[in-house]
């Protein structure tokens, strides 16, 4: 049996993938808070696939793949399959978004909350779940089905609170608070799952085929940094209702004065 090595650098990858899924949720509950506020259903869907490329690409799935940059094996190298790890990473965006629709489009219900909660959380164990098994290694993976419960759980506790704020938290440091508890509810679901893993090393060595960590970690990073700016500026230029009613003000007093 491989010994498993969830911290090969130390506390720098698990803070890296923390902080990341803390930037995520904080802008995805930003594009949220803006989805509330917009005056057409066109615009608020826009909002609403910004905030799921935030929670379910940044907050979510490039945790995933940041923490496992600090995942080894002894006794064997790790590769991964770029299609299937594209595939996970897919799975995260679309489920989360499917989640934020079902809770943002319509009157807002328990019921919504519920349902979308289940099924994004659901969504987000399968991302882990795939792309794990883009891992390739010398040996044969398995899983005990206590902790993959327990982390499919806590993934849809975590998807149905993390809808519950995208449609209720107000105000910047309310927004703040609520991403580090989600950035705290993401990495505890990928540790869950990454606990419950066995690793069985192949008697006889071999050639393990797939792409390479570092392979992966430039062209993902810099995707992740053009979204975070894109994001950021989208957030930045949309007005507020506040910047609405003193807009609404002015012309008013202009109207008056004229």
């Amino acid at each position: 049996m491989g010994e498993i090595n969830h911290f090969e650098y130390g506390w720098i990858t698990p803070g890296l993938s923390y902080a990341l899924s803390v930037l995520g949720s904080f802008l995805g509950l930003l594009c949220a808070v803006r989805a509330r506020q917009a005056p057409s259903t066109a615009q608020r869907s826009w909002w609403l696939s910004l905030a799921a490329w935030a929670l379910g690409g940044t907050a979510i799935w490039t945790m995933h793949f940041m923490a496992m940059l600090g995942f080894g094996v002894s006794g064997t190298q790790i590769r991964y399959d770029v299609p299937i790890t594209a595939a996970s990473a897919v799975i995260a965006i679309v489920t989360v978004g499917i989640g934020l629709f079902i809770v943002g489009l319509g009157g807002f219900s328990s019921v919504r909350i519920i349902i979308g909660g289940i099924f994004t959380g659901l969504g987000v164990a399968a991302m882990h779940y795939t792309g794990m098994a883009a891992m390739q290694i010398n040996g044969r993976i398995d899983y005990a089905p206590g902790p993959v419960g327990l982390s499919i759980g806590i993934a849809v506790v975590a998807a149905t609170a993390a809808l519950w704020l995208a449609m209720t938290v107000r105000g910047g440091w309310a927004i703040a608070g609520a991403s580090l508890v989600m950035g705290l509810a993401v990495s505890g679901m990928h540790y869950t799952g990454m606990s419950a893993m066995s690793v069985h090393l192949h008697s006889t060595a071999g050639t393990v085929s797939g792409a390479t960590e570092s392979t992966l970690l430039v062209p993902i990073l810099l995707t992740v940094i053009f979204v975070v700016i894109g994001l950021i500026y989208a957030v930045l230029a949309a007005p507020t209702d506040e910047d609405r009613a003193a807009a609404a003000y002015l012309n008013a007093r202009m109207a008056e004065r004229s």
